[in-house]
């Protein structure tokens, strides 16, 4: 015979001590008085009575009182430990395609009811069902995540192409007040830009981010330290937030927004399904809108609505706001041999010290920063949108390519200001270098030579053998060069007095 539970059995022999009759015992347990009679029988044949069954296991009564059942085969359980784990691995699998796979290796093993109510107690026994309850703190977490469900709403009437929108969502603290706004992927600059816009919507600042280990947010997920993206990182820098992703697998550390992601996904995209919106901007107004009304609907098990409790409890918990941050692209780039890394076809330099490294490239619509490794600046450059490619600081350059740098900026016109700005004479030397050559670029070199000497000898002495060199006419940069190596500059000038009247002197009438 089918055995009775446990807890019937020791209730029947309650009521039996009550002195109710079995057809009373069958009206109160839910049995059939036949039951009732064979299991008081079975109960009479053991000597068991009430007070003797309550203080006995489940286990114990039924091999009492149906020792038959104990004593037939057991068909053995599986490997609990493994197909938990499996389980928690990996999201898409379930008990019935385990069970199938049970079941080839096992054709006479446990029907699939039997498996999961064995699964269902070993889950029990070991404390796997448990679940820590999770105390939430005013305005300390912001929780993050994308809607898993896309929707094809944007339409673009030119193209006549219908754009995906995807949903990202972020809840507050203790009231779970929402922000959700629409965008066109799920990239970096979307996942920064929608949570600098959430700040501006709470108008402060939690204390907290919890993400999960998306790509976006995380490059290495690990357990004690994971390994933050590096847009994410500077974006948390600016706002003195600190980030702690939920651990993998582990949906109960984000629980909020997993449980506003159900309940948005049932009355904000079914609200939106079927409309058709010509832009994102168009989009994220309906969802503004509908967001609004959604915070304003009384909890049904508790008082107030989502919007009172953020405004009583978090609202007031938040840090406030410092300046907007502005969204950038961080790119991973390796410095090459000339000591540029690239960025929308532009080259920027970088210091002559980082040459192979691995940098960082942050790239804002006004602004090129690159940061080493340690997430320290190391150059910064003005965004170049047209003009040359190549964008260089002369000082990122080893001395030597500097001077050579600097010899290829300069042009006839530099030349003649440079020399303009120490003296006539300079002026007069380095004009007649670049003018009496067939290509003004031949005198180039001579030029730079010749200002060059203002470092050494000082601009009075150059400007002195200039002099000289442009009386002598000679107007060469060897001129002026052994000039000023022979000190000529520095003696005193011949005079150039007439030669006194003499009779040996013979005049011009001499040769006619």
């Amino acid at each position: 015979m089918r055995s009775v539970q446990s807890l019937k059995i020791v209730e029947m022999l309650r009521l039996r001590s009550l002195g109710l009759s079995q057809r009373q015992i069958a009206q109160s347990s839910g049995c059939a008085k036949s039951t009732v009679g064979d299991t008081l029988k079975r109960c009479a044949d053991v000597s068991l009575d009430y007070e003797t069954a309550k203080t006995m296991s489940d286990e114990a009564l039924q091999v009492l009182l149906y020792p038959k059942n104990a004593n037939a085969t057991r068909i053995p359980d599986p490997d609990w430990d493994a197909v938990s784990k499996k389980l928690s691995r990996r999201k898409k699998l379930n008990l019935q395609y385990l069970w199938e796979e049970y079941r080839k290796e096992n054709p006479t093993g446990l029907s699939y009811s039997q498996y999961c109510a064995r699964y269902r107690k070993y889950r029990k026994d070991s404390e796997k069902s448990i679940s820590l309850h999770e105390e939430r703190v005013a305005g300390e977490v912001l929780q993050v995540d994308w809607i898993g469900d896309v929707m094809p709403c944007v339409h673009d009437p030119k193209t006549k192409i219908t754009q995906d929108a995807h949903f990202f969502v972020s809840v507050l603290g203790v009231s779970g007040y929402p922000y959700v706004e629409a965008f066109p992927d799920e990239k970096e600059i979307s996942w920064v830009q929608a949570h600098v816009n959430a700040l501006d919507y709470y108008n402060g600042l939690p204390r907290i981010l919890r993400p999960d280990n998306c790509k976006t947010a995380v490059k290495t997920p690990k357990y004690y330290e994971p390994d933050i993206n590096s847009a994410y990182w500077d974006f948390s820098q600016h706002y003195g937030i600190a980030v702690l992703p939920a651990r993998s697998r582990k949906p109960k550390d984000k629980s909020l927004v997993e449980e506003s992601i159900g309940w948005l996904e049932t009355w904000l995209l079914e609200y939106l399904h079927g409309q058709e919106f010509f832009s994102f901007y168009e989009l994220n107004e309906a969802i503004s809108e509908r967001v609004e009304e959604l915070v304003r609907r009384p909890f049904k098990k508790k008082k107030g609505t989502r919007l009172s409790v953020f405004e009583e409890i978090d609202k007031p918990a938040l840090r406030p706001l410092p300046e907007r941050y502005i969204v950038a692209e961080m790119i991973t780039r390796r410095v090459s041999d000339n000591l540029h890394v690239e960025y929308a076809s532009f080259y920027y330099s970088v210091p002559f010290k980082h040459h192979k490294e691995q940098v960082i490239l942050r790239a804002t619509p006004l602004t090129i920063e690159i940061i080493d490794k340690n997430q320290n600046r190391i150059a910064s450059h003005k965004r170049r949108y047209k003009g040359p490619s190549y964008v260089t600081e002369t000082s990122h350059l080893p001395k030597s390519h500097q001077f050579v740098k600097r010899f290829r900026e300069f042009d006839g016109t530099r030349y003649r200001n440079w020399a303009k700005s120490i003296g006539d004479s300079t002026y007069f030397v380095i004009n007649s270098l670049l003018t009496e050559s067939e290509a003004e670029e031949q005198g180039y070199k001579s030029c730079m030579g010749i200002l060059q000497s203002s470092k050494k000898y000082g601009e009075e002495r150059l400007e002195a053998a200039c002099g000289m060199a442009m009386n002598l006419g000679s107007c060469r940069f060897s001129t002026v060069s052994n000039i000023l190596k022979k000190g000529l500059d520095k003696l005193p000038a011949v005079s150039e007095k007439p030669t006194p009247e003499h009779e040996n002197i013979r005049g011009s009438e001499y040769y006619v």
